[in-house]
């Protein structure tokens, strides 16, 4: 890529494609949205107005327990996306290389691209299972390599990268200078499950999350990076030329959110584990549709060879009111993204639909 990107061709999808709800929406990424009904808040709990500067006190507090990090490590920041801007924006310059992983979230790529880094790829193979190949990222690495950019869970596969091939990253890294930005958003969604972050391991991950996608908590944009002090200060000082200060009625639902996420998870996990058991049931009917189990996340990936599959996503909501992610968005065309953080029965509609287009292929 040698054109800086001005914007993310998936977002703008995905904000304008549909004129009018689907009837069975299998795009959104996340778990369905928690209700307000449902969170334990008061509304002398709120107030417009806060000393929410170089972080709010007590939302710093509420995230230092969540992530287990020190203070001092702790950004708070505008959701994922924001967080992911603003961590490379602090690592990159004009000219560095910036080494991405593909398939991948879209805005990764471009949020990189626009602050003129030069950008490297290396791939994850869907033949076994979107794992990292450590001797592929090293061919993919040049000496002006300053940034590893990767998904953990992957998105769009929620494919789990293990400890030892972190470890392996931060070796590269260390070999040129470079840092390793671990999107973790979707590791949020292994709930109990999640092993600690890559924060730990070393000090060349810069970690960035939120309580989206794992929640359903996209409207509270409480989003975090984890850095080493002297890097997370300079986020800090940073995020001066991007806003002031946050919503503060959101930050102060925030640590309300917080506080109560042990009954917020076990409400996802209601959700997500019977419709992975439904999804895996419907892969298991419909062998033409290649992988897309999963053992935690909230988005499968399934390969449909030897289809146009743009045009098949494009039928599946004109004739079954189905919508699906085209893998072009991903860089992987033979693929398509589905979630499973929707209503079951919409899931499971949505599916019958999949089916019925698969039959007329």
């Amino acid at each position: 890529m040698t054109a800086r990107s001005t914007h993310s061709p998936y977002m703008h999808w995905a904000k304008t494609r549909f004129q009018s709800q689907p009837r069975y929406g299998l795009t959104n990424s996340g778990v369905m949205n928690f209700p307000i009904s449902e969170l334990n808040v008061r509304l002398e709990d709120l107030d417009l107005s806060g000393p929410s500067y170089y972080g709010y006190p007590p939302l710093q507090e509420a995230l230092a327990r969540h992530t287990k990090a020190p203070l001092e490590s702790i950004v708070a920041a505008q959701g994922t996306s924001g967080a992911n801007y603003l961590a490379m924006a602090a690592l990159l310059q004009p000219g560095d290389d910036c080494l991405v992983e593909s398939p991948v979230y879209d805005p990764l790529l471009h949020a990189a691209s626009s602050l003129g880094a030069r950008i490297n790829r290396f791939r994850r193979h869907a033949e076994d299972g979107f794992r990292i190949r450590l001797d592929e990222v090293r061919q993919a690495m040049t000496p002006a390599t300053r940034l590893i950019v990767i998904s953990n869970l992957h998105n769009p596969s929620s494919a789990f990268i293990d400890e030892t091939t972190l470890r392996g990253l931060a070796a590269l890294a260390r070999e040129s200078n470079a840092r390793v930005l671990v999107d973790e958003v979707y590791l949020e969604a292994m709930y109990e499950d999640a092993p600690p972050s890559a924060f730990f391991l070393d000090p060349v991950f810069v970690i960035t999350s939120s309580l989206t996608k794992a929640y359903g908590l996209s409207g509270l944009r409480c989003g975090w990076i984890l850095a080493e002090p002297d890097l997370a200060r300079r986020m800090w000082l940073l995020n001066d030329l991007m806003g002031v200060i946050p919503a503060h009625s959101a930050e102060r639902l925030s640590i309300l959110a917080l506080d109560q996420l042990p009954a917020i998870a076990a409400r996802a996990r209601r959700i997500l584990d019977p419709n992975r058991a439904l999804l895996h049931a419907f892969l298991e009917r419909h062998p033409r549709l290649q992988g897309g189990r999963i053992s935690h996340g909230t988005v499968s990936f399934p390969r449909l060879p030897g289809v146009d599959v743009d045009a098949f996503c494009a039928r599946l909501l004109e004739h079954h009111g189905v919508s699906v992610v085209p893998g072009s968005f991903f860089e992987a065309p033979e693929h398509l993204r589905i979630t499973i953080g929707c209503a079951t029965e919409t899931l499971r509609g949505g599916l019958e639909g999949l089916a019925a287009a698969l039959a007329e292929i």
